[in-house]
């Protein structure tokens, strides 16, 4: 692999952010972020991105590009990103190691960084790589 990557993403949620970039004209796929909110304290979120921002982390699975948020690095740390659709929700789901609860309703989860050391670790293994 060689490049160090905060997050993974499945067949099925590269399958879906293809999707998105091909309906929308200058997409170039999608950022993920979290953010302060729901009844678990943090939730996920989605933008379309257009214009990549240096700083994030770029997650590639085949030609679909995933962007991370600086900030939510910590929080994403190992985390796969998968797509489902079920009878009560179509959408991108998140398998977090650093989730501690989530609620029932699956927006919100209580998620506790990583540790920097971790990912500090991890980033200088792909380096070398």
């Amino acid at each position: 692999m060689g490049r160090f990557q905060v997050m993974s993403m499945t067949d099925a949620a590269a399958d879906r952010v293809r999707e998105i970039v091909a309906a929308r004209d200058g997409a170039r796929g999608i950022r993920v972020g979290v953010k302060k909110g729901g009844c678990a304290g943090m939730e996920y979120t989605i933008d379309l991105v257009s214009e990549p921002n240096a700083a994030d982390d770029h997650i590639e699975r085949g030609d679909a590009h995933v962007w991370v948020a600086p900030e939510a690095a910590l929080f994403l740390l190992g985390t796969e990103m998968d797509f489902e659709r079920t009878t009560l929700r179509t959408g991108f789901t998140f398998h977090n190691p650093n989730q501690s609860s989530a609620c029932g309703c699956g927006e919100s989860v209580e998620l506790k960084p990583a540790d920097l050391k971790t990912l500090a670790e991890a980033r200088a293994a792909a380096g070398a790589a």
